[in-house]
């Protein structure tokens, strides 16, 4: 197998470790093969590949959109990001439960988030590339957040410990709602 499929703490949210093929004239490693995913029971039908950089102290999210709902398979392809999804499925043992983790050019982890979780970063290197594939179109009228410091969620951004006294947001993240305000329809 190329890949490991690992588990987090949240149910039907993984981490995919690649094998990578490496020496001293650098690596190689897939970082995406539809036959070895689905031995590992991970299907999903991904139409689109997303591109984003951002400087350090960026925090992007946590988004999702409440129509064309996506899953995303992320990878950082350039510096580091703590990386961040919050289970919105209604029902679940895990709703409002978030789990984060370092991505990064140097582990090359990626992060499978299923469809109704929320999803963010913040760049904790001088800046950070992030390639990510989805399995729904970008619709801009479902496009929606939740804050990124919904004390509901305790999320513990590492802030302090890369020297980011404030993250910088956008001006749409700024004003982004609580989870308590989200009326959700999503269903475990």
């Amino acid at each position: 197998m190329k890949f490991k499929k690992l588990q987090t703490p949240i149910q039907d949210l993984f981490l995919i470790k690649p094998k990578v093929f490496g020496d001293d004239r650098g690596f190689f490693y897939e970082s995406f093969n539809k036959e070895e995913f689905k031995q590992l029971e991970i299907e999903y039908n991904f139409i689109q590949d997303n591109h984003s950089r951002s400087s350090k102290g960026v925090l992007r999210g946590l988004h999702f959109q409440t129509e064309n709902i996506q899953s995303k398979l992320i990878r950082v392809i350039k510096g580091e990001v703590y990386d961040v999804a919050v289970d919105l499925r209604k029902g679940s043992p895990y709703y409002g439960q978030s789990f984060g983790t370092y991505l990064s050019e140097e582990n090359k982890l990626m992060l499978l988030i299923p469809k109704c979780f929320a999803h963010g970063f913040l760049t904790v290197s001088d800046d950070a590339e992030l390639v990510y594939k989805v399995d729904d179109v970008y619709n801009k009228d479902a496009d929606s957040g939740i804050k990124w410091d919904d004390p509901e969620l305790d999320i513990n951004w590492p802030l302090k410990e890369f020297n980011i006294d404030k993250p910088i947001l956008s001006e749409k993240d700024s004003k982004l709602q609580y989870l308590s305000e989200f009326d959700n329809n999503f269903n475990y």
